[in-house]
């Protein structure tokens, strides 16, 4: 086990990257067997465009899903599972836990992030499951949609933030957020969750996460409706068919590499391979 770092030796991140590929064709096997359309997102697409596999010092792998589909896996991992070696984490089957998506996690592993070594729930390597929820086509219904997301997401937070935030005040105004209990947060969540899904719209997106500061406050629905197979680390997993432009809206000019400073993963403070 290692403390207190922020750089992880080469042969470990490959070995922490492996276990998440593991996990990866597990949640493949059981999309595969259950019909549920899943597709790579974010970094994982860039790596396997840029990479055919991993972005070198990436420590994650993205999964979405639209939100009837995500609500399907869930349900089915309880059962189908290998429980020898992965459990999903959930707010609904976690205490502690306050994040609105999922995580398949590693058993008998640890990689907790930094500034979240007080928060209350068990950790592993794992790889995150995003549901995909609708975004309004009124851009002013948009932007009232994204501002309830943002209100949303700081409450989640704030149990992290009142130790993590690096601002005194902020720390002050995230442990007064964070008094409000995670149930009623998430009751709020759940109702932003029914209303946003009452009918299919143009573009849609992880309630609880960041969107592109583009004024769009989403991502279109196509590109996870629309999907080819992306060689990853020598596999085959579903991903926009339309790779290029979904890269290019989220990250500008993606077959650029960062300058080396930015060649790094997640910061974290401890982790525990097997």
């Amino acid at each position: 086990m290692h403390k207190e770092s922020c750089i992880m030796p080469s042969e470990d991140l490959r070995k922490l990257q492996l276990i998440q590929l593991d996990m990866l064709l597990e949640v493949d096997r059981i999309c595969k067997k259950h019909k549920i359309k899943y597709c790579i997102i974010a970094g994982t697409v860039l790596g396997a465009v840029r990479h055919k596999g991993f972005i070198p010092w990436d420590d994650d792998i993205d999964i979405a899903m639209f939100r009837p589909e995500y609500e399907r896996f869930c349900e089915i991992c309880e059962k189908e599972l290998d429980s020898d070696k992965y459990y999903l984490q959930t707010h609904r089957n976690t205490k502690g836990y306050r994040w609105g998506y999922g995580k398949i996690r590693r058993v008998g592993t640890e990689f907790v992030r930094s500034g979240q070594e007080h928060m209350d729930y068990p950790t592993g390597v794992f790889i995150d499951i995003f549901p995909l929820d609708n975004v309004p086509d009124n851009i002013v219904l948009r932007w009232f949609h994204n501002l309830i997301c943002t209100i949303v997401r700081k409450f989640l937070w704030s149990k992290a933030g009142a130790k993590a935030d690096s601002r005194m005040i902020m720390r002050l105004i995230y442990k007064i957020m964070a008094l409000v209990p995670k149930n009623f947060i998430f009751l709020i969540y759940d109702l932003l969750v029914k209303i946003s899904n009452r009918k299919e719209t143009k573009m849609v997106r992880i309630l609880t996460f960041p969107t592109p500061k583009n004024r769009q406050y989403g991502y279109y629905r196509k590109w996870y409706d629309e999907l080819e197979l992306l060689e990853f680390e020598g596999y085959y997993f579903p991903a926009p068919k339309d790779y290029d432009e979904y890269l290019r809206y989220k990250f500008g000019d993606y077959e650029k590499l960062p300058p080396v400073e930015l060649r790094k993963g997640h910061s974290f403070s401890r982790y525990k391979l097997i």
